[in-house]
């Protein structure tokens, strides 16, 4: 792969468990020795909890789309208004290393949401998130795991043909196919080849039924439905440490993952 470090994008319906497939993938990553950056691109931000992060590192952190001293410096303009000149090519290289927290070897960075005209907007903050989500994908060294919203807001043509793999996470249920296809299209749009799927909270049964309503979108596996994930979560502590029946099935995904995209994760 040369410096460039493989880079995964997460996606789905909200409450389909893709930030607990982020922080296990992170998790695992880390165990085999890679540098591992954990980019939170979702609004409802807490891929940090689900990494079992402190509480006291997550207070000190800085989301970045929330800091507007910085984008203004960067782009030129005033956050949170419209209608203004802005840099489209910002500066943003020595961004992660100034706003990254690192736990249990695992730097987090948080995007944070924009406070603006509406999903979509041309405007500093969002033109600024995507120039520094292209930097990460394109150019940076660690290997990279951004936990998305089930929009792809911060992920451009340039940026997405960047992408080694695009995971839309799943639960049984209609509703979360439907988006999975719909975010599958949009991916798929923007130039990004290696879509697949995981299936989350499945029961053994339930596999065969999430294949075929997946249709061509290739699944690479299954994280069950544990009381174990309710608990690690009441408790504030990572799956990864409290689950190993679950870590086992995320290691599973990984090596499906290698052989679809013939490298060595």
């Amino acid at each position: 792969m040369g410096k460039k470090g493989l880079k995964i994008a997460i996606s789905g319906k909200g409450g389909v468990g893709k930030t607990t497939v982020a922080s296990l993938l992170c998790h695992l990553f880390a165990r085999d020795g890679r540098k591992v950056l954990a980019v939170d691109a979702d609004p409802d931000a807490n891929l940090g909890m689900a990494l079992g992060f402190s509480p006291q590192a997550l207070a000190g952190t800085r989301t970045i789309a929330q800091d507007k001293a910085l984008i203004k410096e960067r782009t030129g303009a005033e956050p949170g208004s419209s209608g203004q000149w802005f840099s489209l090519n910002p500066t943003v290289e020595d961004i992660p290393e100034n706003y990254v927290t690192t736990e249990r070897g695992i730097k987090l960075l948080q995007m944070g949401a924009i406070v603006s005209g509406g999903s979509g907007c041309v405007c500093p903050e969002s033109n600024f998130l995507r120039t520094l989500l292209s930097h990460l994908v394109l150019e940076d060294e660690d290997t990279l795991v951004v936990d998305m919203e089930a929009g792809l807001e911060h992920l451009g043509r340039g940026t997405a043909r960047g992408v080694e793999a695009f995971i839309v996470v799943v639960e049984p249920g209609q509703r979360s196919f439907a988006t999975a296809k719909t975010v599958v299209k949009l991916a798929e749009d923007l130039g990004v080849k290696e879509v697949y799927a995981v299936a989350s909270k499945a029961r053994e049964e339930d596999r065969n039924i999430i294949k075929e309503a997946l249709g061509d979108i290739p699944v690479l596996g299954f994280i069950p439905y544990s009381p174990k994930a309710i608990d690690a979560d009441l408790k504030g502590i990572p799956l990864f440490d409290s689950a190993p029946e679950i870590v086992a099935e995320a290691e599973k995904i990984v090596k499906e993952l290698e052989a679809r995209i013939g490298k060595e994760i």
